[in-house]
């Protein structure tokens, strides 16, 4: 059940949050940085799997950790080219990626038994990608799933969004 959704992610009340980065990417615009300012830990949690197993784009990692209101799980969507060379920027995201990606949160949010996933409007920033592009592919992955997600497609900083179902 897909749910379009104003406010700041940030303040979701979703399990989950998902979002999408290049494999080692420095998180350093958007939500990747305000999700390394708010969980430090979480950054280098990140940086450190990628420098250890270098993963493929099209796959996710899953992070969980303690938040302001309880248990925080993140999930790092891996859609755009990776940036492993020193000074190095992620690439744009492609949708074959994405939908890799996208097929792999799908796998976990089930193998988990997650209750709820909010995600931003994936691979529209440093992506370079036209959402126009991206939201079919998360319909088509995630909604027929039974649990809510949430799609932010309007970011107001601060803002609770309305995720009542």
């Amino acid at each position: 059940m897909i749910h379009e959704v104003s406010g700041d992610i940030l303040l979701s009340s979703a399990q989950v949050i998902a979002h999408g980065v290049a494999p080692n990417d420095p998180f350093h615009s958007g939500l990747a940085l305000a999700l390394r300012e708010k969980w430090p830990v979480m950054y280098k949690d990140f940086r450190h799997y990628c420098q250890s197993t270098h993963p493929k784009t099209g796959t996710i990692w899953a992070w969980g950790g303690a938040g302001d209101h309880g248990p925080v799980q993140l999930v790092a969507l891996l859609t755009q080219e990776g940036a492993y060379e020193h000074g190095a920027k992620p690439g744009p995201a492609h949708e074959n990626t994405v939908n890799h990606a996208l097929k792999a949160l799908h796998e976990w949010l089930v193998a988990e038994k997650i209750k709820s996933v909010a995600l931003p409007r994936l691979c529209t920033g440093v992506g370079a990608m036209a959402w126009e592009k991206v939201y079919p592919q998360i319909k088509h992955h995630l909604g027929a799933m039974k649990i809510p997600v949430y799609v932010y497609t309007t970011y107001h900083k601060g803002m609770k969004a309305s995720e009542a179902v």
